[in-house]
């Protein structure tokens, strides 16, 4: 038997998009975060996105119940103990990251996986943190997680292969295409992906044409469903300011300096979709 029951800590963006996933391919979930609100807001989420898929005709009244019974919210870690795996999906914070990892080490069992969606960190030195680092995994998925079909899985020096196994196994169950990946700052996507967002905020900076006409640049002629401004609203400018922020620290290289525009905007409040508004408006 594969994984059958999963924990998530965070209700956000990516915390409620893989527990509705998991729910909807049959697992049992049990989605945490820091107060009542936040997981109310987060579950409300992923109804609202169930009942789109049911007006697309892509699921019935009947699956939408069954998805949302498999969730049990909680403000409590304690409440991971019967959990097969645990998947972080916090803020791309490093020692937020950790903290919470030292704190979910000590509830859940040495069997548990524990893996952290996170999009730049470094496995192997988040796994040093934990008591069972042969049990700790990457698991980066992609937003909107329910409809994006990639997930990287990225293994730390640590991770064996039983955990590989069982999370590649587990990624299928969802109808996700996993790909491998070593440890290495940003994997492979974002790695690529994320400075060329970070480049087009230098574009926009020095006013070679408005933010628009560079969306429409890169859609038009390099074949991007999304603009590489509107991508970052998307994702949030602070998390691509985070993950520009650990390029530029690991590997030491002016190339991934973060655009000074790009840092004043996330300065002001300016986060994207999230903060009603970003490099675009959305009020």
């Amino acid at each position: 038997m594969g994984i059958q029951s999963v924990g998530i800590i965070g209700a956000g963006t990516m915390g409620n998009g893989i527990a509705q996933a998991c729910a909807v391919s049959g697992l049992n979930v049990v989605m945490v975060d820091i107060n009542e609100a936040a997981v109310a807001k987060g579950l409300t989420t992923i109804a609202s996105s169930l009942d789109r898929l049911i007006k697309k005709e892509k699921m019935t009244e009947a699956e939408k119940a069954s998805a949302l019974a498999r969730i049990k919210t909680s403000t409590n870690y304690q409440d991971f103990t019967g959990s097969q795996m645990v998947i972080e999906a916090a803020t791309e914070n490093y020692d937020l990251k950790i903290k919470i990892l030292k704190q979910l080490d000590g509830i859940v069992s040495k069997d548990t996986i524990i893996a952290s969606n996170t999009s730049s960190i470094s496995i192997t030195q988040m796994a040093a943190e934990v008591s069972n680092p042969q049990r700790f995994i990457g698991m980066h998925f992609f937003n909107p997680v329910p409809m994006m079909t990639l997930v990287e899985i990225i293994r730390g020096l640590q991770t064996d292969d039983q955990t590989h196994g069982l999370v590649e196994e587990m990624s299928k169950v969802l109808g996700k295409e996993p790909i491998t990946v070593k440890n290495a700052p940003g994997f492979v996507v974002n790695r690529i992906l994320v400075p060329m967002i970070n480049e087009a905020f230098f574009v926009l900076a020095e006013g070679l044409a408005t933010p628009e006409d560079i969306d429409a640049g890169m859609k038009l002629g390099c074949n991007h469903p999304i603009g590489p401004l509107a991508l970052a609203d998307m994702i949030g400018l602070d998390t691509c300011l985070a993950i520009m922020e650990v390029y530029f620290k690991n590997f030491n290289d002016s190339k991934y300096r973060p655009c000074p525009l790009l840092r004043e905007m996330v300065a002001a409040g300016y986060l994207g979709r999230k903060s009603g508004k970003g490099v675009y408006s959305y009020n």
